[in-house]
């Protein structure tokens, strides 16, 4: 079955899977989801057999159908290689009552290497299946893990450059260091004098400005995206779901067909939407526990219906889900307004323009999936003093966020089901959140911090972390939004 891809605003005609990936999103302002969801038929205990490489091949083929077995192996295997500190990839570690699937043993020590260690080689591949000559120019904005790990997959790759705009005061230190320390003539930094949505928001603006995109194409380049919202971004996360699943039923854990639940920590919705389409795809899901901080947007749709983006952005101990326009639950909406982009198109104009829209009865009642909670800073703080003392287990403030929603929920609900928690990032990565809920002095500099808590932990220092002891800063511009498009002028020399 050819899987194609469609614009969630317009009718638009469907294009290939490598040719949304070059692109990053339509022309028309909305992402790109796929035509028909495929259902996987291999028996999960035969990729409970496989590698994680194995999965990611039988999983990834299904969507990104025109990317050929060679070509989409040759990914695979230049993506998930030794550059992950453990051969597992995303191990699966029990913690009290709950499984929790590190996704953090990257390059960059965060969920985001998961996807952006391959989307360079899907991208690069890409190009070439589609005879495009032109210099791919990744535009990105992040709230910390995005940045940085595209940053890693891009850097020196021919025929790229790649641009990242941060929060300048709304990303953790570590997160600023490994940023701004990156190396690479291909690469540059920005912080920028707002927050995330801030930023997110003008690198949109700044794809849909036809005389930069004119301007650059004249020069021979085209704008692409490492963000969630390029579905080569969110395809490779689809994977580690399978993954999880088929461990415990390789452990014995669950029976083969045994319905397991997903906790996820979320800011953009991309990662608690991989786990929608795998369950799409045939596995078998229960419950999507969707985990917010005290930016619970999220929770209150699921509550109500409505998404509210005008309320005060606050800024919080997990900042990777500081997040008040979460770009990927687009997607969801147009699925479950009947795959109407008419309809997804409205209610996205209704929160441009109105800051909110309410999805309809019919609508609400296809969520029935999803189960919305938040926790606060307190009670992150708690999740993260309550599993060391009870299991010696030490977890970065998003996965504490995750694991308290999933607490209260199995407290009020009784649901006692199998359930596998997102670790989404290294507890290195927010060493003074973490040494601060663990009751320890902070006042250290980060890397002496960065040894305490290795000593307490029981871990080593991750190498991206202890690289950055004599890392020089190369990168120190800071600029307002309306400043952006012409740092991105003056990086590409136009």
């Amino acid at each position: 079955m050819q899987v194609l891809y469609k614009s969630t605003r317009s009718n638009s005609q469907p294009i290939t899977a490598s040719k949304a990936i070059l692109r990053g999103f339509p022309a028309d302002g909305g992402l790109y989801v796929p035509t028909q969801v495929p259902v996987i038929e291999k028996p999960m205990s035969e990729l409970a057999q496989m590698d994680y490489q194995g999965v990611a091949f039988e999983v990834m083929r299904l969507l990104l159908t025109d990317y050929t077995d060679e070509e989409l192996l040759a990914c695979i295997r230049g993506a998930y290689d030794d550059k992950f500190d453990t051969p597992q990839i995303a191990p699966l570690k029990k913690v009290g009552d709950a499984y929790y699937l590190e996704l953090f043993h990257g390059p960059t020590i965060a969920f985001k290497d998961m996807a952006l260690s391959i989307l360079p080689y899907l991208m690069t591949t890409a190009a070439k299946k589609n005879g495009s000559g032109k210099e791919i120019v990744i535009l990105t904005a992040t709230s910390g893990d995005t940045g940085k790990a595209a940053l890693a997959g891009f850097a020196g790759v021919p025929g790229t450059k790649i641009m990242v705009f941060y929060p300048k005061n709304g990303v953790s230190a570590i997160q600023e260091r490994q940023m701004v320390t990156t190396v690479g003539d291909n690469t540059r930094v920005i912080g920028i004098r707002g927050n995330f949505d801030d930023a997110q928001t003008s690198v949109k603006q700044l794809f849909n400005d036809r005389e930069l995109v004119e301007e650059m194409d004249r020069a021979g380049m085209q704008f692409s995206s490492a963000n969630s919202i390029n579905i080569g971004r969110l395809t490779p996360q689809v994977v580690y779901y399978f993954y999880a699943y088929t461990r415990l039923l390789k452990d014995g854990v669950i029976r083969e067909g045994e319905k397991i639940n997903f906790t996820v920590p979320t800011g953009n919705f991309g990662n608690i939407l991989a786990a929608y389409y795998a369950k799409r795809m045939g596995l078998p899901v229960d419950k999507l526990i969707c985990a917010s901080n005290s930016n619970k947007v999220l929770y209150d749709f699921f509550g109500t219906g409505t998404y509210d983006r005008k309320r005060e952005f606050i800024l919080t101990t997990s900042p990777s889900m500081d997040i008040l326009i979460s770009s990927n639950l687009e997607r969801l909406i147009y699925h479950i307004c009947g795959d109407d982009p008419d309809q997804c198109r409205a209610f996205m104009q209704e929160l441009n323009e109105g800051g909110e829209y309410h999805i309809t009865d019919d609508m609400r009642a296809q969520l029935s999936d999803f189960v919305g909670g938040f926790a606060t800073e307190e009670e992150t703080a708690a999740q993260i003093r309550a599993a060391y003392e009870a299991s010696g287990y030490v977890m970065d403030p998003h996965t504490a966020v995750a694991g308290s929603v999933y607490t209260r929920y199995r407290e009020a609900s009784g649901d006692s089901t199998v359930t596998v928690i997102d670790s989404t990032a290294s507890p290195f990565k927010f060493e003074g959140s973490v040494m601060k809920a663990l009751g320890q002095d902070t006042s250290l500099p980060d890397l002496e911090l960065a040894e305490k808590l290795s000593e307490i932990a029981g871990v080593p220092v991750p190498k991206a972390v202890s690289d950055l002891k004599d890392a020089k800063v190369m990168h120190d511009i800071v600029c307002d939004r309306d400043e952006m498009k012409e740092e991105v002028r003056r990086f590409l020399g136009l």
